[in-house]
């Protein structure tokens, strides 16, 4: 059963938790539900968007959405691969960290623990349930097991003129880009442009500008072969080092991890 036909189910069960695992590369429309989801990104990238920001989770990342939250999921490729579980809430005030979205880095714990529920694929377990005490130990441990929570962000609009301009960032990230560069193509003056980037997405256009470049560099380092020297090349760093800087200043690790987190 795919997550978009298990809508109506997922919360016909107040107390239970519905597992699914799936593989796709499908877009699931704006949606929510009443249990908190937790979802393991075993392989390609997914995209989570959040009132207008979408959020990148790549390989080997877990995301949690608390209760009631409405959002969209978008998987990359048809390599993406999925395990979802929809947790019960009563509890959800032991921690802070059911109530709050979140991307994490998995344990190798979580992830044995996650792989485990596949015994459970498009099922409802509740508490009659055999080993349903799994369920919950694993629920319980996710706020100790967790580090830096990534929220790596991008946020989006659907003003025109705002549209224009990232998609022109997009197709020439490996240029040099400034302000002055962007005033001149659309010819705005840079006040105009830096108060339509903090109008409309609420970020100066340069830390939008350094978001993107990550977010496209996570993207070729999970789905291509290039070296990490062409991916800092492609999304307009000039070197290496200034590169790796910046991205572990968004994920908080190397890119060089994060290739091994696909390959692990």
């Amino acid at each position: 059963m795919r997550i978009i036909d298990s809508l109506d189910f997922i919360d016909t069960v107040e107390n239970g938790v519905f597992v699914t695992h799936e593989k796709s590369d499908k877009r699931y429309p704006l949606h929510q539900h009443q249990k908190g989801q937790l979802t393991y990104v075993e392989g390609g990238i997914t995209y989570v968007t959040v009132d207008n920001i979408t959020y990148v989770v790549p390989a080997r990342y877990f995301f949690w959405i608390p209760s009631g939250v409405p959002h969209i999921l978008k998987l990359s490729h048809s390599a993406t691969v999925l395990r979802s579980l929809y947790f019960y809430t009563n509890d959800d005030d032991k921690s802070p960290f059911y109530n709050e979205l979140g991307i994490y880095a998995a344990s190798d714990l979580v992830i044995e623990m996650i792989a485990y529920t596949e015994r459970w694929h498009d099922l409802m377990v509740d508490p009659q349930t055999p080993n349903f005490e799994f369920l919950q130990a694993l629920k319980n441990i996710l706020p100790s097991s967790i580090n830096k929570n990534m929220q790596l962000q991008l946020p989006i609009s659907d003003n025109p003129r705002m549209v224009k301009i990232t998609d022109y960032l997009d197709i020439h990230l490996g240029k040099q880009l400034t302000l002055a560069d962007i005033s001149d193509k659309f010819n705005l003056s840079e006040r105009s442009v830096s108060r339509l980037f903090q109008a409309e997405l609420q970020v100066p256009f340069l830390q939008y500008l350094k978001a993107l470049r990550i977010v496209k560099a996570i993207e070729l380092l999970m789905k291509t072969e290039q070296s990490i020297s062409e991916i800092a090349n492609t999304v307009g760093y000039v070197t290496l080092g200034s590169f790796s800087n910046a991205f572990r200043e968004f994920t908080g690790i190397r890119p060089l991890e994060m290739r091994n987190k696909r390959e692990g």
